[in-house]
């Protein structure tokens, strides 16, 4: 009998998954968990590039270059900038390669204008269809009559060839699918007693589509954009996921968080959970009388806040004095809104019904605003604001003298949220508590959030992955600079580079700050690889590798300079998805660009390469784990083990094709096996005892089961379904998965024998029962559930299903009227296991415990508080060790926050050791035989299936 299982078990903040990287631009999305950019090649010569040009980066799997700085080429003076930029890419084909430069499958994004520089940003489309991450940026100079063309950059992917007519997937299918997939990412681990009275939580979460939009991953993948907003039912958080489903099979392929955060608090995701439209602005003109008002600052410094006097004499939080008399829009330039007490699901992309700024009957404002947040948020709103205006000439975030809006004060849960947001148009603070105060606190926290308005205003950096990770960067970078000039301090102050060291009550500011842009990360001991559920891909854990270079160079070339090199680089260089090494070759060609000595370019390139940011970064990185499989570049697919065999999904190196199921062996001998159609469809899921495979086939009319012998013969389907599934596992004649039930918002086991074709649920599928982390076993299954007893009392327990009798038997959990949460399953010859979480107060630890198939002789295998405590979050199992995949909390990010193995023996003696101290993501761990254990690890920058076959001990 095989040793049973585990994964798909995913927990709401940063669960494990699948990583799937990829470095060739190709691979930027490989339907991936990283979306990690290209590596671009060397300067190369390429076709009609003028001698004179400083220098020319090859786009990597694509024709057009990534970067051309140093031209000199003349474009037509009359007309728009944006023409002018179409007409020198159809001039240069043959440099170029982009066959059509019309305004429809090349559409302006931006065009922006600064003194005589002009910038335009191209959004490349497809037959009309927009590519994600498609972006191509022509810069000019226009000056005595002239406008010179001085560079491109950007990605423009010529290797398209795709239909884009005919999408076999509904609309409707694809959001039911993309609901399905967020909830089975949220809910799925560890399942959670509800509160007293209280039913299961049901999925709060709806989609809407957002239309059709090209992957660039080899010639191109169709998908659907579906964003999927609401409250996850997990705890309560707001949820706004971006997920994108292949418009043939159905079949989520990529989904990540569209929330911006300032730290790892909280679940790290956004939504528009709530209804509600923003506030009405006054009508007043901007030249209205702005009154002066007085205030104190959390610090204790006595400010000036600029305040609005209305009708009835009372004194509001709005500032008109930053916008000009002749501005387009109308009413308050910069508004500071009271959300104290509001949940943050209704301020996240949503404004909260009934919400008003912050009110006075004086213009001196006393301790309540002060303590609030209102005064820092207000006052250091402005600062930003001016910082960008008198720096840079910006007018507001959006640069066209657009809102500034701030909400202070959220709550999750009716508990502090350590934590601020911005959410696509106005920013968020949390209420803080306990050790921390109002997030508006700090004023580089304000600055990092306003920043993120303006990355996405201008490189609209993707919100994961690399991408993400440099917007994270220049968000600290700008706002700790922000911080420094609005409060006068130095950058020789020891603690210049901290961001949010002024957050919290008792602490100093080392052991307050969130992060250190002097925190010397660099790529070759820091960079981690992080699946998209991992903080969105790393985009606050490798964000100070990228930051901590610009503030050298900051440091060594002054903040005037330095501001301007990285502002121009971000607002005319960097485009949506470019990640390390494209962000050092834009910097350092806006340095050129603004002229900078010899000297100053050399300390801009030293400092990249102080941080291991360097062409080719990437090979560098190491594993202590044998390599059965790399570059499989699959997203959130799992992978299964029993009997000496490994089943596992995997596309081609790009990510374009349909993901296909191999069976091999878990020695990593012999050649792998295909065992699914190539049928166009995405065969995920899958799983093997070492006789039978099954799998997961999403096709546009459903989601059919299939199996298949390991040794050879026709693939089956045994099942079907119409909902979203996860967690196949499979022994001797058995099946189960869990399935989402849309009819009821929860989640169910079903199960099936694959040789009479008798199905059924384990619990019933009644409305308020919950079940989900299957296991089988010689024709038992185990399960986690959720369910009321005869007087309506929800329980939380693990129950045993004998297929062949009916018979459930209820496993001993060690406190069954106080259980908080239970986690996987798992079942072998020896009897069956679980992760049980029995104390709320705790960080989060939870205990690891198997008992008989009969409920007797129960164990713990590792405590849950105490010597070998685990913050257990998954498991798996053999006969002779238990793998468990540890997730401890974190308000920061760092590698040891990453889901990491550790093992133990069956009886819990001797104690627990490291499977692995690979650097990164260890996801999705299944056992074999022995102490052996495959998953799917992430630190090389690619998804690679690796193995142990004994653990390495300590790290």
């Amino acid at each position: 009998m095989r040793s049973s299982v585990r994964r798909r078990a995913v927990r709401p903040t940063r669960a494990p998954g699948s990583t799937g990287v990829g470095r060739g631009t190709a691979a930027l999305l490989a339907a991936a968990g990283l979306l990690v950019t290209g590596i671009p090649a060397a300067a190369a010569a390429t076709a009609d590039v003028p001698a004179a040009a400083s220098g020319v980066t090859s786009g990597a799997d694509t024709d057009t270059p990534a970067l051309v700085a140093g031209l000199h080429e003349e474009v037509p003076a009359t007309g728009s900038a944006a023409d002018a930029a179409r007409t020198h890419l159809k001039g240069k084909q043959s440099r170029y390669h982009i066959a059509d430069t019309s305004s429809k499958d090349l559409s302006t994004v931006s065009t922006q204008s600064e003194g005589g520089r002009e910038t335009v940003r191209l959004q490349q489309k497809y037959q009309g269809v927009p590519v994600l991450g498609g972006e191509y940026v022509v810069r000019m100079e226009k000056k005595s009559g002239k406008r010179d063309v001085t560079g491109t950059s950007g990605k423009y992917f010529t290797d398209l060839k795709l239909d884009t007519v005919a999408p076999k997937v509904s609309e409707q299918t694809a959001i039911d699918r993309a609901v399905g997939a967020v909830v089975s990412q949220l809910g799925q681990a560890p399942l959670k007693r509800t509160a007293a009275g209280e039913g299961p939580v049901k999925a709060g979460l709806s989609g809407t589509t957002d239309g059709l939009t090209i992957l660039p991953q080899g010639t191109g993948v169709l998908t659907r954009h579906v964003t999927v907003t609401g409250v996850s039912p997990v705890d309560g958080q707001p949820v706004k996921q971006e997920v994108y489903v292949d418009a043939h099979s159905g079949f989520p392929l990529l989904q990540y968080s569209g929330i911006k955060t300032f730290g790892a608090t909280g679940t790290g995701t956004a939504a528009t959970g709530a209804t509600g439209e923003a506030p009405e602005a006054s009508t007043a003109a901007a030249d209205q009388l702005v009154v002066k008002g007085s205030a104190v600052r959390y610090n204790g410094e006595k400010t000036e806040v600029n305040l609005y006097k209305d009708t009835k004499g009372i004194y509001q939080m709005i500032d008109y004095s930053k916008r000009a008399a002749d501005s387009p829009y109308v009413g308050p330039m910069l508004a500071t809104y009271d959300a104290r007490g509001r949940e943050v699901a209704s301020a996240s992309g949503a404004w909260p019904t009934g919400i008003k700024t912050f009110q006075s009957t004086t213009p001196e404002l006393g301790e309540d605003f002060t303590n609030s947040g209102a005064v820092d948020a207000h006052w250091a709103a402005g600062k930003v604001y001016d910082y960008y205006k008198n720096h840079f000439g910006r007018d507001s975030l959006d640069g066209k003298d657009g809102f500034i809006y701030s909400l202070v004060g959220v709550v999750a849960n009716g508990q502090p949220y350590n934590n601020a947001f911005w959410d696509g148009t106005k920013m968020v603070y949390g209420q803080g508590g306990g050790d921390y105060r109002t997030f508006s606190a700090d004023t580089d926290v304000v600055g990092h959030e306003m920043t993120h308005g303006v990355v996405e205003n201008t490189a609209n950096l993707v919100y994961a992955g690399q991408s993400g990770a440099m917007n994270e960067a220049l968000a600290d970078y700008f706002g700790n600079a922000i911080d420094l000039e609005a409060n006068n301090v130095s950058m020789d102050d020891p603690d210049a580079g901290l961001l949010g060291e002024d957050l919290c009550t008792t602490l100093g500011p080392r052991e307050c700050a969130l992060r250190d842009l002097n925190d010397g990360a660099t790529t070759s001991k820091d960079f981690v690889g992080v699946t998209y559920r991992g903080d969105n891909g790393g985009v606050h854990l490798n964000s100070t590798i990228f930051s901590g270079a610009l503030w050298d160079m900051r440091q060594d070339l002054g903040g005037d300079l330095a501001d301007k090199i990285v502002y121009r680089a971000l607002s005319a260089y960097m485009t949506p998805l470019d990640g390390f090494t494209e962000g050092r070759a834009a910097v350092i060609a806006a340095a050129q660009e603004l002229g900078v000595t010899k000297a100053q370019l050399k300390i801009v390139k030293r400092s990249f390469d102080a941080h291991g940011i360097v062409p080719g970064w990437e090979k560098a990185l190491g594993v202590d784990t044998d390599t059965i499989l790399s570059k499989v570049n699959v997203y959130n697919t799992g992978v299964g083990a029993g009997g000496g065999k490994y089943a596992v999904s995997r596309s081609n190196e790009d990510g374009s094709e349909p993901y296909s199921v191999w069976v091999g062996n878990t020695s990593g001998q012999g050649t792998p096996q295909l065992m699914s159609a190539n049928n166009g469809d995405y065969n995920v899921y899958a799983d093997t005892d070492g006789k039978t495979v099954v799998w997961a086939d999403y096709s546009s009319s459903g989601i059919k089961i299939m199996a298949r012998p390991v040794k050879g013969g026709v693939a089956k389907m045994v099942d079907a379904i119409g909902s979203d599934v996860s967690g196949l596992v499979v022994d001797g004649d058995y099946v189960a998965y869990t399935a989402f039930n849309p009819q009821f918002g929860v989640t169910n086991v079903r199960y099936v024998n694959m040789k009479t074709g008798a199905a059924a649920l384990v619990d019933g599928g009644r409305p308020y029962n919950v079940s989900g982390l299957p296991s089988v076993g010689d024709g038992k299954i185990a399960y986690a559930r959720l369910a009321p007893d005869a007087y309506g009392n929800f329980t939380l327990g693990v129950e045993v299903l004998d297929t062949a009798t009916g018979a459930k038997t209820e496993m001993p959990v060690a406190d069954s009227a106080n259980t908080v949460s239970i986690g996987q399953t798992a079942i072998t010859d020896d009897g069956v296991y679980w992760i049980e979480d029995n104390d709320a107060t705790d960080t989060g630890q939870a205990a690891v415990r198997r008992a008989d198939l009969d409920g007797s002789n129960p164990v713990t295998i590792t405590p849950e508080s105490g010597d070998d405590s685990l913050y257990a979050y998954t498991l798996t199992a053999s006969d002779d060790a238990v793998t468990v995949t540890t997730l401890p909390p974190a308000t920061t990010w760092a590698n040891d926050t990453l889901p990491k193995l550790y093992q133990a023996a069956p009886d819990g003696k001797g104690g627990v050791q490291r499977v692995s101290c690979n650097r990164g993501d260890q996801a999705y761990a299944i056992a074999d035989e022995g102490q052996r254990v495959l998953w799917l690890d992430g630190t090389t920058g690619y998804t690679n299936l690796v193995k142990r076959d004994r653990p390495a001990g300590s790290c």
